[in-house]
């Protein structure tokens, strides 16, 4: 199925509401995506708390709970696993052309700008929407291309689905596929969830390696707070 990625950052403003960025930034297409660095994804020069880079969704989303199984097989539970770390989480799939790896290598690069210590609080996980041709050896060998501590998840159609809910990304629709070659629809919103569980900036197609790099150490300054006795 042929489509469009939708870049809304040269008209955005920098703090708006999740469910109109998401149903902006939602449903790219492969072969068709604006790309990093045209003029339709230029960001607005408006700075905020922190100077963060990245846009501020209102509410800010809550880290959801979904499991699914990692390249290896295991059983991986979302909110446990990535507990206490900055996670980055992306639907994405191997076979996309433009906005999952420039994507994924954009944020490969913004971790090799960090220390080894602050890389140690960082996760990546990307969920893939094309289980029938990512099998869990086709997943780990492209994210390796980009990181090895990158974690890739898979499941059934359900699984997935259920998994994109829970992040509060609409569903595309389903694909009419025939044969291997074909296109997937999917969001190309990076969710950036703090150690407090909540996603204080997402990023979509247009933003770049420095402004991951940028923001890593800020987002990690949110963090849950102990309970009281």
């Amino acid at each position: 199925m042929s489509g469009r990625t939708v870049d809304p950052l040269g008209g955005w403003p920098r703090r708006c509401g999740l469910a109109a960025l998401v149903l902006a930034i939602v449903f790219a297409a492969a072969g068709c995506g604006a790309g990093h660095g045209s003029p339709a994804a230029a960001k607005p020069a408006a700075k905020r708390d922190l100077g963060l880079h990245g846009l501020v969704p209102t509410p800010l989303p809550r880290k959801p709970g979904f499991t699914l199984s990692d390249t290896a097989g295991r059983r991986f539970s979302f909110a446990a696993e990535t507990n206490t770390k900055l996670t980055y989480l992306y639907f994405g799939y191997t076979r996309c052309p433009d906005a999952c790896p420039l994507t994924m290598s954009d944020i490969a690069v913004a971790l090799r700008r960090q220390s080894a210590a602050l890389r140690r609080r960082v996760e990546v996980v990307f969920v893939t929407v094309d289980p029938r041709r990512d099998t869990p050896r086709t997943l780990r060998a492209w994210l390796d291309n980009f990181a090895p501590s990158f974690i890739g998840l898979t499941g059934g159609p359900a699984a997935i689905a259920a998994a994109e809910q829970a992040a509060g990304v609409p569903l595309a629709p389903p694909e009419k596929a025939k044969g291997t070659n074909y296109s997937v629809q999917h969001s190309t919103i990076v969710f950036a969830y703090s150690p407090d569980n909540r996603s204080h900036v997402v990023y979509a197609q247009g933003f770049q390696a420095a402004d991951y790099a940028h923001d890593m150490p800020l987002l990690l300054t949110y963090r849950s707070q102990p309970k009281s006795p």
